[in-house]
């Protein structure tokens, strides 16, 4: 009888459970793990409060205050005394150059015109007598000279008529004199019998008007004031009071917005014209005059508005910025960070980046504003291509250990390597970027030097990036800063990094 012969079950199909079960145990782990990773960052990263780093503009403005007026306002006067017999304009009024806008009685100086008249008159009758004086004087020297020729004569008598012709010449002479000053004072009357009439100096509108028909003005010792008449209200200026702390930041050209309560849906603009020296003290409070044109074309603003202005100091846009907070914020432990000074050297070495970072960026924004045409772009590649090179190999030698640039370890501590390591700095900028400099006209010039000092000279501060969950020091250049926000440059930031503002109470 033979045996059935059972079949064997494979090695594959034996094992095929057990390796799922591994598999599945091995991805819950896993699952466990990556949850639990993901709980814990999450959990360091809910320990701080942060701020992203953003893109976009700051504007940098200065508040003031100040009054609307005309650019040219002319104040008309009387130079005479007299009653007023017609006034001929009133408020608001267009006049025109030469216009007559007020008369005054002309009686009184029409009679001198008169008296002065008959006065060279009398003069001019005076005048002739002494022509005949003299004509008959000198016939008379003439025959006794040639009588005393022929010894005719004494010679007395001939000195006799030379002293009458003389006296006669005199005569002549002073009746003469006598009619010019007659003359003079009947032109000064004249004079004086136009200003009768008050006319307009200038094209303008009327402002004030202070006088009334009948009224008398007295001109004895100043010209009393009858109209105030501005000369073109289309072109208007602000007087502004400008803070001595802010008067450094202002210059020719800047821009200028400002409202008035007159109407406060509007905003107009303007232009710093002049920064004026003339300093005013109220209350040990000093304030600078900063005058600023307007346009008013259409008439809108009025002379007189108090205005509310914003001179733009400074505009960056699209740079990184990010919240003031940030810049305030000090780790526990009493790590000297923070705040807008200059950091401690230390500090950029516990960033673990190079000095320098991030500057290649600002000297592209700062070329880009001077509008450099291709040669002077060319010149200006190639040395910030040598700039790069130079910082990614100092930024190996940092990464492989190195002790930094040559000659740091030489230099002292504190605010004296700061010192050495800008001027440092300035000079290897200076000798790196001479060629594109020499390229730039007479205008562009000021303004690179302008912006490289800048850059070189900006104040530098401490950020901490959240990175992983933990903060790590961050060593940026400070730009401008609009009471909020500050721009921020270098450390190797990015839009969107998070930076610590503060710690969570646990």
């Amino acid at each position: 009888m033979s045996r059935a012969i059972r079949p064997q079950p494979s090695r594959s199909r034996k094992w095929l459970p057990r390796g799922l079960i591994v598999l599945a145990v091995l991805a819950v782990a896993g699952t466990g793990a990556g949850y639990w990773h993901r709980h814990k960052a999450a959990g360091a990263e809910g320990a701080w409060r942060t701020t992203a780093v953003e893109r976009g503009g700051i504007r940098v403005a200065i508040s003031s205050t100040g009054t609307l007026s005309a650019i040219s306002t002319v104040t008309v006067g009387s130079q005479i005394s007299g009653q007023v017999l017609q006034v001929l304009v009133d408020y608001n009024d267009q006049v025109t150059e030469g216009q007559v806008l007020a008369r005054i009685d002309p009686k009184t100086y029409e009679a001198q015109i008169e008296q002065g008249n008959a006065q060279v008159a009398s003069a001019r009758a005076g005048l002739n007598q002494a022509l005949a004086t003299q004509r008959n004087a000198e016939l008379d020297y003439r025959r006794k000279a040639e009588l005393a020729e022929r010894q005719l004569v004494a010679r007395s008598d001939v000195d006799l008529a030379r002293a009458a012709l003389d006296q006669a010449n005199a005569q002549v002479a002073s009746a003469q004199a006598q009619i010019r000053q007659q003359t003079a004072s009947t032109q000064t009357t004249q004079v004086n019998l136009d200003r009768t009439v008050i006319r307009s100096p200038v094209d303008g509108v009327v402002l004030t008007r202070s006088i009334e028909p009948g009224q008398t003005v007295a001109a004895s010792l100043q010209a009393p004031e009858l109209f105030t008449i501005a000369e073109d209200l289309s072109q208007m200026k602000i007087e502004l009071a400008v803070d001595e702390a802010d008067i450094g930041q202002v210059q020719p050209g800047q821009t200028v917005t400002f409202t008035a309560d007159a109407f406060p849906d509007r905003q107009f603009r303007g232009q710093v014209q002049q920064v004026r020296l003339a300093a005013t003290t109220t209350n040990n409070v000093v304030t600078y005059p900063v005058v600023v044109n307007v346009d008013n074309s259409d008439g809108t603003l009025l002379p007189g508005l108090t205005v509310n202005a914003e001179i733009e100091v400074s505009r960056r846009d699209e740079v990184l910025k990010v919240s003031n907070a940030a810049l305030r914020y000090k780790p526990a432990g009493g790590v000297a960070v923070g705040g807008l000074g200059p950091p401690a050297a230390p500090a950029a070495a516990a960033a673990g980046r190079t000095p320098g970072e991030g500057l290649a960026d600002d000297l592209s924004r700062a070329a880009a504003e001077l509008k450099l045409d291709a040669a002077q772009q060319a010149r200006f590649d190639q040395a910030l291509a040598a700039l790069r090179q130079r910082q990614e190999e100092r930024r190996t030698r940092s990464q492989g250990g190195g002790s930094g640039p040559p000659g740091m370890a030489a230099m002292g501590g504190g605010a004296n390597v700061e010192s050495q390591m800008r001027q440092r700095m300035a000079a290897r900028m200076k000798e790196d970027f001479a060629d594109f400099r020499e390229s730039l006209d007479p205008a562009q010039r000021p303004r690179w030097d302008a912006a490289l000092a800048a850059l070189v000279n900006a104040r530098r501060s401490t950020l901490y990036r959240l990175v992983d969950g933990r903060p790590q020091p961050v060593t940026v250049r400070i730009g401008a800063s609009d009471g909020s926000s500050t721009e921020v440059s270098g450390g190797g930031l990015k839009e969107g990094d998070a930076i610590v503002t503060g710690e969570r109470a646990r």
